[in-house]
């Protein structure tokens, strides 16, 4: 009678085969495999019919795994399926783990891995850097945070780039796929995820440049224009010191040695995380003088818990009042760097000022050359900010101001 109810339990699976096994009566449950590929197998539990295999496991011992439901997948989907997974099996591969891995990818979305590396590049990443990364991380990839980590495609990422390019332009769809490929290198290495779907992807554009150099009178209309608050004299002192635009906007008064005339950045503050001396000509100290320091406050400029933060507002109100072909605030250090060179500042100098390891002092010079040219670097902002001051006097007629009313 076993003998019997075990060949009655063995067919070749075929969508025909399938369709005519029931339960028995009195079965709540009842397994036919397939005579073909053993270990595969077609389940019927209750109402429920699914493809199931039952790979071999050590010390005779064996667990059922379901591939699916029957009617959503094909009878020869499922064999494939079963082929594949049994062979794994067989090389070693402990399918009670591929199941938990896949579990827990399943419940791993791309919103919560997103989240845990922004958290650590809060870490250790520029200000001006993280804003740029809440960008895409909440405006550009928010449509694909529900998605299961380990379930999103290249074809998924190419589709949202697309919809980016649209929404944003194609450069902020570079960017943001650049983003996301980082989030992703960074998943792989800390043992989330295998595979990166970002790789292969067309990238939207050529990502472009920026190498807009503003003119001594664009220079002039724009000091002019600045009114006597903290982002003018942040903008004045950007021009002046050639500095990067958080590096003052974080400024800190213990930074500051106004009887020295300098102002030392540690190295948590540098993107290239070295120490920074800058020098402070007269009008830089003049600038630096007038502002009033505030009793427990050690940040310079801002009122809240971090330095000045409102970029956005104040630049388009300065646009609104001078008329001048699209800048943004970044190309006033190269501003500053091509004008020291105009006036006759050497290079290595200029580098020096900007805190730059390219050029002169890049690969096998950068290491040997510790030279921090603290003479030349204050000979050359003093000569810069006289040539600011008159280029400021003579003035810009073909930038004025435009008035508002």
């Amino acid at each position: 009678m076993g003998r019997r109810a075990s060949q009655e339990n063995i067919a070749k699976l075929t969508k025909t085969v399938v369709a005519s096994i029931e339960l028995k009566p009195g079965q709540s449950e009842r397994i036919v495999w397939d005579s073909e590929l053993p270990g595969f197998g077609y389940r019927i539990r209750g109402e429920r019919k699914t493809w199931v295999i039952r790979p071999p496991r050590a010390g005779g011992k064996s667990s059922l795994f379901t591939i699916g439901a029957v009617d959503v997948i094909d009878v020869s989907i499922a064999r494939k399926t079963a082929r594949e997974r049994l062979a794994k099996a067989a090389l070693g591969e402990d399918p009670l783990l591929a199941r938990r891995e896949q579990r827990t990818q399943s419940v791993t979305t791309l919103g919560s891995t997103l989240a845990r590396y922004q958290k650590q590049q809060e870490q250790h990443a520029r200000q001006s850097t993280l804003a740029n990364l809440k960008t895409h991380i909440n405006t550009h990839w928010k449509p694909l945070h529900e998605r299961p980590l380990g379930d999103l495609r290249r074809v998924d990422v190419a589709a949202r780039l697309h919809e980016i390019v649209r929404e944003s332009g194609p450069q902020a769809a570079v960017r943001a796929r650049r983003c996301l490929s980082s989030a992703y290198a960074w998943a792989i290495a800390e043992g989330i995820i295998e595979t990166n779907p970002v790789v292969g992807t067309k990238a939207p554009a050529h990502e472009i440049r920026r190498d807009r150099v503003l003119s001594a009178s664009e220079l002039a209309a724009i000091w002019k224009t600045l009114a006597d608050n903290d982002f003018g004299r942040i903008i004045k002192l950007l021009i002046l010191t050639g500095q990067r635009r958080d590096e003052v906007a974080e400024m800190r008064w213990s930074e500051l040695d106004l009887e020295e005339c300098s102002w030392r950045l540690p190295p948590i503050r540098m993107k290239n995380k070295q120490q920074h001396e800058v020098p402070l000509s007269g009008l830089a100290l003049e600038i630096l003088r007038a502002i009033p320091a505030r009793v427990g406050r050690e940040l310079v400029f801002g009122t809240g818990s971090g330095g000045f933060a409102g970029f956005s507002k104040c630049k388009a109100a300065l646009d609104r009042q001078v008329s001048l072909p699209p800048w943004r605030i970044h190309d006033l250090r190269r501003s500053t760097a091509t004008g020291m060179a105009d006036i006759g500042v050497l290079p290595h100098v200029i580098e020096a000022v900007l805190s730059h390891v390219s050029g002169h002092k890049a690969g096998v010079a950068g290491i040997y050359n510790r030279a921090v040219y603290r003479t030349e670097k204050r000979e050359a902002l003093d000569r810069w900010a006289a040539e600011v001051s008159r280029i400021v006097a003579v003035g810009s007629p073909e930038c004025a101001p435009v008035m508002i009313n």
